[in-house]
């Protein structure tokens, strides 16, 4: 190898600078190269010590550029100049070869059609370069690189220019770093996986970051192709108004997918890169943007992209834009007030390992993850479950009837809904009503608890004919003070003696909703068996009080199986679609697949089920669950309802229970059928003295059927399978079919025992 100089050419400019290019001619193996080398000097000699000092460091810094763009776009001697200046290189970063660029993540409903909202620190969504149109992706390459195609990484003719262009112009108005170069560049400093500081080295000025910029540019172009490079590049690229990426821009501009962008929008669009905040029309200048779009109009006309007749009809067409919003986070869901459901699903989110090992690191994977994930949001049961609650209540009242629709044998939650608005301010409210957490702890759900005392008695040896004399007030072994005791003992009484005394078996004891039997029954087979089963079933102890009594005085709860414990819709409506699926219980979820931008899907979300009751014992509450919602028995012992009008709503075999609390401060009611549980409470969440009242229970009732109708609107009619006749038992007196009449309420308890129960609890 030889070489030889020619002679040097000074060119000035101002008073100061100027700079010396000499030829320098290398000899290698196949022919002699030319290369030029630059020297920045000044026409004069500094004339303080801190001028000397600026132009060594300027003198070195233009030196070194101009070095690295002499030497590395041939690749002859890229291995010599690097290793001198920056040391041995280890392979790509990993963000490089695999990028891991934030994207935003989609929730749909569980259609996969119906767009709940997204999640995004960055908006942005990777597209294959095939549905982003040609003119946008020739426009970029006419705006930023021309010869992109044709350089190997870093160009020695752009930066060349671009540096003389910017020493003569006193300024930056070129860069001089080719798409590659930009696209490394991106990738670095938004790398999810590296720290705040790595990320701000990628943006340095020094030699040295450029050098290294250099080179991984150009050990890229060697393992992808030119269109991989480019694809890769218009999907991290920022356009300014918060979108990064081709696919966010052309929404956020034109509400359009970018396979569908005209000449002129994509000429808009190309020529935002450069100056994103400055030049966009909805931000920043659009006289900047219409005047920088012509730019690239032109250049696409110069690298022969477009026809100059093209460029002046796309120059003279009218900005129309369509800005477009990306929905935010739960508190912008566009589909039926999804924001309570939205909202549980993220802190379901926050508990899955699968996304990563800490709640920090699982809120960012939502964030920057870009997945796709297929919630179990029904949006029609959703949007009714909404309208029925808004029915009873409007959306800026106090009180509140949140409503769960659970699907039995897959855990999956159909609805979540409420009549208040989820949001901060105006009235809204970011609090779970429906599932529960944080503050709140829940409702009580009154007679509906009545289901567990049942259920413990059927496992353990009882039959549905198990008959009692239920007297008006029953004095039980609990011991008590006060209005509610006889002789220091708890003695409840039924609220409704007329139609509740008597002889009663499970049947018309949970038909009538008869409080002296099942606190007999509760008795018999223990307290502390009811509420484990109501535990085994999915019920949560989120209150202090409820959970100390369940860990530590579970065998003295005798009032627990008149619902004075507070649960939340969701935990009752998967509690009896555990029932509804004959005894299997599935914990609640709120997804049906979740599916990483490569394309694999993530193993969540699939239901999460195991065996709690036989499925004996499950048809047997099933079938004494038929009396309450004006339905009969597979044995003829219905004969009485606090519910009859569901029947008729509904339309096809049904069950389920209501629930009154203390002076009617909630009213609850909880239907299913084999295909769907339902549940709502009607409550001031806010204020538990604010009694809503016993006239309200007609329209839960009603709003929750509804919800139930739309629910298995076009499903198969099924039926319930009956319980074993061991499991029924044999009825000690016949018990006729009632006659057609109106159904009773659930009047609740007497407000003297419930006074003593709050008194106990609290």
């Amino acid at each position: 190898m030889g070489r030889g100089c020619g002679d040097g050419r000074r060119v000035g400019w101002g008073s100061r600078w100027q700079i010396t290019v000499s030829y320098l001619t290398i000899r290698w193996r196949s022919g002699p190269l030319v290369r030029a080398v630059a020297m920045l000097t000044p026409m004069s000699s500094p004339r303080t010590p801190l001028t000397r000092l600026l132009t060594v460091l300027l003198a070195g810094l233009l030196a070194g550029l101009v070095l690295a763009v002499a030497a590395l776009p041939g690749n002859l001697l890229a291995g010599v100049v690097t290793k001198a200046v920056l040391g041995a290189f280890d392979d790509l970063p990993a963000a490089l070869r695999t990028p891991a660029t934030p994207q935003r993540s989609y929730l749909y409903a569980n259609d996969g059609k119906t767009l709940l909202t997204t999640f995004y620190d960055v908006n942005r969504t990777d597209v294959p370069l095939a549905e982003i149109a040609p003119t946008l992706r020739q426009a970029i390459v006419a705006a930023e690189d021309r010869r992109f195609y044709s350089h190997g990484g870093a160009d020695l003719r752009g930066m060349a220019r671009a540096l003389v262009a910017n020493v003569t112009g006193g300024g930056t108005a070129q860069g001089g770093s080719t798409l590659t170069m930009q696209y490394v560049r991106n990738v670095l400093k938004t790398d999810p996986t590296a720290t705040a500081a790595q990320r701000e080295a990628a943006t340095e000025q020094t030699v040295g970051r450029k050098l290294q910029e250099i080179r991984y540019a150009t050990e890229l172009e060697k393992a992808l192709s030119k269109d991989e490079i480019l694809n890769r590049y218009l999907n991290i690229a920022y356009f300014g108004s918060g979108a990064y990426g081709v696919a966010a821009a052309s929404q956020r501009y034109f509400d359009k997918a970018p396979a569908d962008l005209t000449l002129a929008e994509s000429a808009l669009l190309a020529g935002l890169v450069q100056s994103p905040d400055a030049y966009s029309p909805i931000d920043g200048d659009q006289g900047a943007a219409l005047e920088r779009r012509g730019y690239v109009l032109d250049s696409m006309v110069a690298t022969g992209a477009i026809t100059a007749a093209q460029a002046d009809g796309a120059r003279a067409e009218k900005l129309t834009l369509r800005p477009t919003a990306q929905p935010n986070g739960c508190t912008a869901t566009a589909t039926a007030d999804a924001g309570f459901f939205c909202d549980y699903l993220r802190r379901w989110w926050l508990e899955q390992p699968a996304f990563g090992a800490t709640a920090q690191e699982r809120e960012q994977s939502l964030r920057r993850g870009g997945y796709t994930v297929v919630t179990s949001l029904d949006p029609d049961v959703q949007a009714t479950a909404v309208a029925e609650a808004r029915k009873v209540y409007p959306a800026d009242d106090e009180r509140a009837l949140p409503i769960a629709a659970v699907e039995p044998g897959t855990g999956r939650v159909l609805a979540l809904a409420v009549n208040r608005e989820y949001g901060v301010g105006d009235g809204r409210t970011v609090n779970p009503l429906v599932s529960g957490g944080g503050s709140i702890a829940g409702y009580q759900a009154g007679s509906t608890f009545k289901l567990f005392t049942m259920l413990a008695a059927l496992e353990n040896g009882r039959t549905l004919s198990t008959g009692f004399d239920s007297p008006s007030r029953l004095t039980t072994r609990f011991p008590a003070e006060g209005a509610a005791a006889c002789d220091g003992r708890w003695c409840p009484a039924n609220a409704n003696p007329a139609r509740m005394d008597g002889y009663r078996m499970m049947w018309d004891g949970f038909g009538r909703s008869v409080n002296t039997y099942f606190v007999w029954l509760e008795e018999q087979v223990g307290p502390a068996k009811v509420v484990e089963m109501a535990q085994r079933l999915g019920i949560t102890f989120r209150a202090t009080a409820d959970a100390d009594l369940a860990t530590h005085s579970a065998d003295n709860w005798g009032a627990f199986t008149l619902g004075v414990s507070a649960t939340t819709p969701l935990d009752l409506a998967n509690a009896y679609a555990t029932v509804a699926a004959e005894g299997t219980y599935c914990a609640p979820t709120p997804v049906v697949s979740v599916t990483a931008p490569d394309g694999t899907t993530v193993p969540v979300g699939t239901p999460s089920c195991r065996r709690v009751l036989s499925e004996d014992v499950a048809r047997a509450a099933t079938d004494a669950a038929r009396c309450p919602v004006g339905q009969q028995s597979a044995y003829g012992q219905c004969n009485g309802s606090t519910a009859g009008g569901v029947d008729r709503i509904v339309g096809r075999p049904v069950a389920g229970k209501t629930g009154s609390s203390e002076q009617n401060a909630t009213e609850t009611f909880v239907g299913f059928t084999p295909q769907v549980a339902v549940a709502g409470i009607a409550a001031n969440p806010d204020d538990p003295s604010d009694a809503v009242g016993a006239a309200v229970q007609g329209e839960v009732i009603t709003a929750v059927a509804r919800t139930i109708r739309t629910a298995v609107d076009g499903q198969p009619v099924r039926d319930f399978t009956a319980p074993s006749r061991e499991l029924a038992g044999t009825p000690q007196r016949p018990t006729p079919r009632p006659s057609p009449r109106a159904p009773e309420p659930d009047q609740g308890l007497p407000s003297d025992l419930l006074r003593w129960l709050q008194n106990r609890r609290g």
